[in-house]
């Protein structure tokens, strides 16, 4: 069998869209989904460059948040059939972790994880799909995989953020936009959104946000505090990795403060703090994919969609074929796309 996929050759180089071979029979736990739509996250830009060193996995396929069809189960598989709708997603479900796929591409073996997504046919692990009803949109469950599911943990799970609460969101991508949504449904207050692009804040104040601060003219940390007063913010989230604005966040939040790190910093960038705060309440702590469980996580959120409590298509400003997929991560670090760019496969 055939198919096609976006393929990363070499770092901080185009991916190549090309024709792949896949495997001529499935292995137990595993799942062939023909993938409809994938989101490209801010991961995949950091695999791409290279951000936790060289790749030893090269050449291999990328995509971890998508939406499709179940068209074979390997032998084993119990939580999903051939026919149904499910989420692609990164963080373990129930079911088989199976081992990863062996593609082939140009006569050569091609890596691929668990989960990939920028190809149109993927053999993925049982544990990394949940099932979802039949009429779901798989545009809205492409953002389960990992926009959503993330987003809304980092505010549950890892700030815990409480009524009235206030909270920093700095970078307000796909990921932080959700996180902004979330702390608005748990009414913080106020949430601040902070990011370069007047396009992502404007969407940011459509889904909660009180306050933005557009960091390329202004003084972020300044802007910041002229909001908050001296006793600054319960709840600081990066998602931009970058070490200077998780120390300014730890600097900005009150002495029982939380700072939650969301961005993963290039390795090698390192942060630098004065530890005393942390003897005395404050914190500092990463997210895992906002510790989401997706088999409980997806069909809550997918609730709260249906019932019109969230606003996901909102999320959505640009769709691409797959042969559009270096233009729409280029976008994406020009700041053009707002929101969560989709794969159209």
């Amino acid at each position: 069998m055939i198919t096609k996929a976006a393929i990363l050759v070499e770092q901080r180089q185009p991916l190549v869209v090309a024709e792949i071979e896949m495997p001529d029979h499935l292995e137990a736990g595993q799942v062939l989904v023909r993938v409809r739509c994938s989101g490209i996250c801010g991961s995949q830009l950091g695999e791409i460059d290279g951000a936790k060193g060289p790749d030893k996995f090269l050449p291999h396929l990328l995509g971890h948040e998508g939406g499709g069809e179940v068209l074979a189960v390997g032998p084993s598989v119990r939580h999903v059939k051939p026919g149904d709708k499910v989420v692609l997603h990164w963080r373990k479900g129930p079911g088989i972790e199976a081992a990863p796929p062996a593609y082939r591409w140009n006569g050569q073996k091609l890596n691929a994880g668990w989960v990939t997504t920028f190809n149109q046919h993927a053999i993925v692990s049982e544990n990394r799909v949940t099932l979802v009803p039949a009429d779901t949109d798989l545009e809205i469950a492409a953002l389960f995989g990992c926009a959503v599911t993330t987003g809304f943990g980092v505010v549950v799970n890892n700030a815990k953020l409480t009524i009235g609460e206030s909270v920093v969101v700095f970078g307000a991508g796909g990921v932080g936009l959700n996180i902004v949504q979330a702390a608005a449904m748990v009414s913080g207050f106020p949430v601040i959104a902070v990011d370069r692009f007047d396009n992502r804040l404007d969407l940011a104040r459509q889904l909660g946000a009180t306050h933005t601060i557009n960091a390329s003219a202004v003084d972020a940390e300044l802007a910041i505090r002229d909001i908050l007063g001296p006793q600054g913010a319960d709840v600081f989230i990066d998602n931009t990795g970058l070490p200077a604005i998780i120390q300014m966040g730890y600097g900005l939040t009150k002495p029982q403060g939380r700072v939650v790190l969301v961005g993963v910093p290039k390795k090698g960038a390192n942060i630098e703090i004065h530890s005393l705060p942390l003897h005395f309440g404050k914190t500092i702590s990463g997210s895992h994919g906002g510790e989401a469980v997706p088999e409980l996580d997806i069909p809550r959120y997918l609730t709260l969609y249906r019932e019109g409590r969230l606003r996901l298509k909102e999320l959505i400003s640009e769709r691409v074929p797959l042969e559009g997929i270096n233009e729409a991560i280029e976008g994406m670090r020009s700041g053009r796309i707002t929101g969560r760019c989709m794969i159209e496969m």
